[in-house]
């Protein structure tokens, strides 16, 4: 029976009270888990098997670049014939492709065959976040609860990229350095099956149903869309840079170890700050808060490469982590607003793909710059990344306005009038 959301404030309890939440978030957090796991294994362990850092962010950006490339492809697939068809197999291919790479990683084998394993590897990573969220906007769409599980979403993200990256570096420098991918490999296989289990809950397939004679047009031929890649591509370079650059500068202080603990300082920063965003009653249009908060995460940015003490980066870390989730959320949140439903996995896919593909160039460009310049020369990506997309959402702000369509555009947790949730 549909209940009515009130004027008050809709926070997480009433998010998570949701009916059947729960049936898809446990299984999708253990599946997601893995993704933040995936680039610093691969990072660690071909650092460790041929000795550089350049080899190591190549594989990885190998990885990330195919990921990119195939994810919108696979959030296509999941709008028009269901989430479990395209899992399946995804996860079979994926968990594969990570145990082959190992293999090779540690056999010696020439860097071309690296290469090679990396692009199934990166081209089968299960989409479970943009899943997640395609399910949360099939129970939510129009309510004001969106902008929350827009925000709850992220704190998950965030969530995971605090422990993922913590989970990987002790299992590489503290057990085996091809523990970290084998450990991906196996979760991704175990989390994907469970979620994908769960059918009840994923959107209608858009081939099948009402929605069986709807023209499925494709995401990226909407404006805003290529806006919000775009600014998802800048937020990449942070991602990349920093899992790059911390790790060669703990490295180079002779405490590997560290890496995790910094790492996840840069996360909990994120985490702290998309729990905030989703608890505040918004007063400003998400356009403006995007442009805000993308403002604050380049001056941030701005910092690191100067940081040349461990406390210092930390607290820089955590500051550009706090700016990091206005943005992703507010991004995600417009897709709501920008692109329908039957195309809204595959939207969610092209930023996941954006973040992928920057951080991918970044782990490339800042393993080269730590090869042969200054150890944390690899910090200027993220400052150079945020800054040129900053200057693109500048220039096209005005197209992540939605043309009005007659149906009611939700904006933000402040503006918001009674509506029915399932």
């Amino acid at each position: 029976m549909a209940s009515t959301v009130t004027e008050t404030r809709p926070g997480y309890g009433q998010l998570l009270r949701t009916p059947r939440a729960w049936t898809f978030l446990l299984p999708g957090f253990a599946a997601r888990q893995p993704f933040a796991m995936l680039t610093i294994s691969i990072v660690l362990l071909v650092q460790h098997t041929t000795g550089s850092y350049g080899a190591a962010g190549a594989v990885s950006a190998v990885t990330g670049v195919s990921m990119a490339l195939f994810a919108p492809f696979v959030g296509k697939l999941a709008d028009r014939f269901g989430q479990r068809a395209v899992l399946l197999p995804g996860v079979l291919v994926h968990s594969a492709s990570g145990v082959a790479l190992t293999v090779l990683a540690l056999s010696g084998a020439p860097l071309w065959t690296l290469f090679a394993a990396a692009v199934p590897t990166g081209a089968s990573t299960p989409q479970i976040g943009p899943m997640v969220r395609a399910r949360w906007g099939a129970q939510l769409q129009g309510t004001p609860l969106a902008q929350t599980a827009a925000a709850f979403e992220s704190v998950t993200d965030e969530l995971t990229f605090v422990l993922g990256p913590l989970l990987a570096t002790a299992l590489c420098t503290g057990i085996d350095p091809a523990a970290g991918l084998l450990t991906e490999a196996g979760l991704t296989l175990v989390g994907g099956l469970l979620f994908a289990a769960q059918k009840s809950t994923q959107p209608q397939p858009s081939a099948t149903g009402a929605h069986a004679r709807v023209r499925h047009d494709s995401a990226l031929r909407v404006p805003g869309v290529r806006v919000l890649i775009v600014t998802f591509l800048g937020i990449g370079t942070v991602f990349g840079g920093m899992q790059v650059s911390l790790a060669a500068f703990t490295e180079s202080i002779g405490r590997p170890g560290l890496n995790g603990v910094l790492y996840g300082t840069f996360a909990a920063g994120n985490m702290l700050s998309g729990v905030a965003c989703g608890a505040i009653a918004w007063k400003i249009t998400p356009q403006r808060r995007l442009v805000v908060g993308y403002v604050g995460l380049t001056l941030m940015a701005a910092g690191l490469w100067a940081a040349h003490s461990v406390p210092l980066l930390a607290g820089l870390g955590l500051l550009v982590g706090v700016c990091i989730a206005p943005a992703l959320i507010t991004g995600y949140t417009l897709v709501d607003s920008l692109v329908a439903p039957t195309a809204r996995t595959e939207a969610f896919t092209w930023l996941t793909g954006a973040v992928a593909l920057g951080q991918a160039a970044a782990v490339t460009v800042a393993g080269q710059l730590e090869d042969r310049f200054w150890d944390g020369a690899g910090f200027l990506v993220p400052l150079g990344g945020t800054a040129l997309a900053l200057t693109v959402l500048l220039a096209l702000r005005s197209r992540l306005t939605p043309k009005s369509s007659g149906r009611t555009v939700a904006r933000g947790v402040g503006h918001r009038v009674p509506a029915t949730v399932d």
